[in-house]
């Protein structure tokens, strides 16, 4: 993949729909950022917070959803078939945090970075220590020492984990504040692009945040995304 981009210049490399939806810098610094993702070696790779921020500043149609933009047709509503996704409609934050505490890190597997030994330092051990005193306040609701606990591990800690940025995620929207748990669920989403909760955890912020389009498109990405993994059948009108 990096011979190929390498190998052409930027008009080769955009797609027909998005030909003057955006300037030859910008542009580029999306080939720069393409590039560096597809890098061998994941010390050369961005992290996931620093490509969200990038791509962010590149953002332009703001007000005007990526399915509009690529005139893909959505549907007004949809209803879920599963329990989590039924409760991500309904907006049953109880409900969800009963899911996310009994899935606990399961889909983490194969998702977060391996440390060698040499990674193993005080500091990344106190991180640690902050991500058990997160777990520790989410299971106990009290989602202020949570939100605390997973920015101390987010910020300082040796692996990148979806599930510490979906709970997190969860415990912006326990204290009000959907624009930081939209942040998280779409971070979850870069680090484990197919994970289910991500979508639905996005799908929630944004009824919260009373855009409830984008947030029937992300419910049923959600539900498609669980029953590819779970083997059910989803349910759209």
């Amino acid at each position: 993949a990096l011979d190929l981009i390498r190998d052409r210049n930027l008009q080769m490399l955009t797609d027909s729909c998005l030909e003057g939806q955006f300037s030859n810098d910008d542009g580029t610094e999306l080939v720069r950022l393409a590039t560096r993702c597809l890098q061998y070696e994941p010390r050369e790779r961005p992290n996931p917070q620093s490509l969200v921020s990038a791509l962010i500043s590149l953002q332009k149609e703001t007000e005007v959803p990526s399915y509009t933009l690529m005139g893909i047709q959505t549907t007004t509503s949809f209803s879920p078939r599963s329990p989590l996704g039924e409760a991500c409609l309904r907006m049953d934050l109880t409900a969800i945090h009963v899911v996310m505490e009994k899935l606990s890190y399961k889909d983490d597997e194969g998702q977060t970075t391996e440390l060698s030994f040499q990674m193993w330092t005080d500091q990344m051990q106190e991180s640690l220590n902050s991500k058990k005193k997160g777990d520790a306040a989410f299971r106990h609701k009290d989602f202020t020492t949570a939100i605390q606990c997973y920015t101390q591990f987010i910020e300082h800690g040796p692996t990148v984990s979806p599930t510490v940025y979906a709970r997190r995620s969860l415990s912006y929207l326990m204290n009000n504040m959907p624009q930081e748990a939209l942040s998280d669920a779409m971070q979850a989403q870069v680090i484990s692009p197919v994970w289910h909760i991500a979508s639905y955890l996005q799908a929630t912020a944004l009824f919260a945040l009373k855009m409830e389009t984008e947030a029937q498109v992300a419910l049923k990405e959600g539900a498609t995304l669980e029953a590819k993994k779970t083997g059910l059948t989803t349910n759209g009108q």
